[in-house]
């Protein structure tokens, strides 16, 4: 218990704590800019910030993982907070954390075993672009000095790693944004700064029940906004834990981590708070900094609270030029470059499947489109492929009265009509022998096209007889076949 406890929290403190206050600088533009794409306030986005941060950093299940207030749930909220205000937004917020805490029960975090790598690949692609097009209007209609701090500041970030001594310690991001801010105030440089933004709050959030009516007509209201929001946060969540699992090479467990997401979100709705979820590039960032353990999470939310509350002062004084610069390094670290490099290599269905997952995701800013139409074009080409290992063979006795068919590979909706047209059902034959010894039967269609090729033999008055058929097959052959049964001629014939 004590050795687990160490090597969860105590393991890199060093590095998870530094890591941490890179990753609460960034997030407090982010929050802010998330909050006014919601309509709201952006102490709801600060506190969602911090509250989610310190409670997944104890009940998720993916260590060294940063979740807060995002644009992709932000998106989801605006017609809410427009039409209905605030509190439903907090309303909604808690039914969300509830959905997610079912779904986590529901294991649903085992789907993700059926997200493939080049869908994975593709929504990092598609993150990686989204993220530098958020960082494109603080390098729009600007003055030079915003670019050569940009510039100075991605400089700093990929070389100061080369220092000796003192560049593997200290994390570049945070070296950046010192060096940056320094300047800045020596120069009295006329940039955009954090402070620039909007305003920070001045108090601690405190405990805040939705001030809703408890009746249904709520719930009806609420309920479509929560519905999306639980989906969205899970699968950005499922999907960043997979990203920071390759990149750390090591495992999470995705149905804590659905649980903790919930519980995470109801303490950001019971705080002012808006929903959140994981958020991969102050997670690339966290990782790229050192951060390994959940210490670095929670420092994340402590220092961002600490910052924005205490430090505000201070705080709003960062150029952003200096966090536009940590974030490109967060967008060229995440963008999968080998992908590019492979689409030659590559099979044509995987780069297809990628490609329309980076498309769906940029052209309608929203992960669970991209990545539920790469899962589907995913199940498709993968479906089209297995019923090509479908094959029937045949032989017939000297006499030409007995034809044996050997059916060999996965027989299914897509390889039921190929199964059905490698019968010859006008060679004149007594009887037929259907060998499926080395065949599986997987759904209702490959059981039909079965029923479909042995009456048609009946009828013409050839003896048929199935034989070879596994345990799982001759389940779903007995449980929806119409050829073993007795009156199978009328049932054909009804159906």
């Amino acid at each position: 218990m004590l050795k687990n406890l160490q090597h969860s929290w105590f393991s890199n403190l060093r590095g998870d704590l530094l890591a941490g206050l890179v990753v609460a600088l960034a997030l407090i533009p982010e929050s802010i800019a998330f909050s006014i794409i919601a309509g709201v306030d952006p102490k709801v986005g600060l506190y969602a910030s911090f509250c989610i941060a310190l409670v997944i950093a104890f009940a998720g299940g993916r260590p060294g993982m940063i979740s807060a207030a995002t644009g992709a749930m932000a998106l989801l909220m605006i017609t809410l907070v427009k039409e209905h205000g605030l509190q439903y937004l907090l309303a909604a917020t808690l039914l969300t954390g509830v959905i997610q805490i079912v779904a986590g029960y529901l294991r649903v975090g085992d789907l993700m075993g059926f997200v493939s790598r080049s869908v994975v690949t593709g929504f990092v692609n598609a993150l990686a672009i989204l993220i530098f097009m958020a960082q494109l209007p603080e390098l729009t209609d600007v003055s030079w000095h915003v670019y050569a701090m940009t510039a100075l500041g991605l400089g700093i970030i990929y070389l100061f790693p080369y220092v000796p001594r003192i560049g593997k310690i200290i994390p570049s991001p945070l070296v950046c944004i010192i060096v940056l801010t320094l300047i800045a105030i020596v120069a009295r440089l006329d940039i955009r700064t954090v402070g620039d933004m909007g305003e920070l709050p001045d108090t601690l959030p405190i405990f805040l029940w939705p001030s809703v009516p408890l009746t249904l007509e709520t719930l009806w209201i609420i309920l479509p906004y929560s519905l999306p929001l639980a989906i969205v946060g899970l699968l950005e969540s499922l999907m960043t834990a997979t990203i920071v699992d390759d990149m750390t090479d090591t495992k999470s467990d995705k149905n804590r981590e659905c649980k903790g997401q919930g519980v995470a979100n109801i303490a950001s709705g019971l705080m002012g708070g808006m929903a959140g979820c994981a958020m991969i590039g102050q997670s690339v960032i966290n990782v790229k900094s050192g951060g390994r353990t959940r210490l670095s999470t929670l420092s994340a939310g402590v220092f961002l609270l600490v910052m924005v509350v205490f430090l505000a002062d201070l705080i709003s004084i960062i150029p952003m030029a200096a966090l536009v610069a940590v974030m490109i390094m967060v967008c060229i670290g995440t963008f999968n470059w080998s992908s590019v490099i492979n689409l030659k290599s590559y099979p044509l269905s995987t780069n297809i499947v990628m490609l329309t997952t980076v498309a769906v995701v940029v052209a309608t800013h929203n992960l669970a489109y991209g990545v539920f139409a790469g899962v589907l074009l995913a199940a498709l080409f993968f479906a089209n492929k297995i019923s090509h290992y479908m094959a029937v063979e045949s032989d017939v006795n000297q006499d030409k009265t007995l034809r044996t068919y050997r059916v060999i590979g996965q027989v299914f909706f897509r390889s039921a009509g190929k199964f059905v047209t490698c019968f010859d059902f006008q060679e004149e034959v007594k009887a037929v022998v259907i060998d499926v010894t080395r065949a599986h039967f997987w759904d209702i269609t490959a059981v039909s096209a079965l029923d479909k090729v042995v009456m048609k033999y009946r009828r013409q008055g050839v003896v048929v007889e199935v034989i070879g058929l596994n345990e799982a097959s001759a389940t779903i052959v007995d449980n929806f076949g119409v050829h073993d049964k007795p009156d199978a001629l009328q049932r054909m014939t009804d159906h």
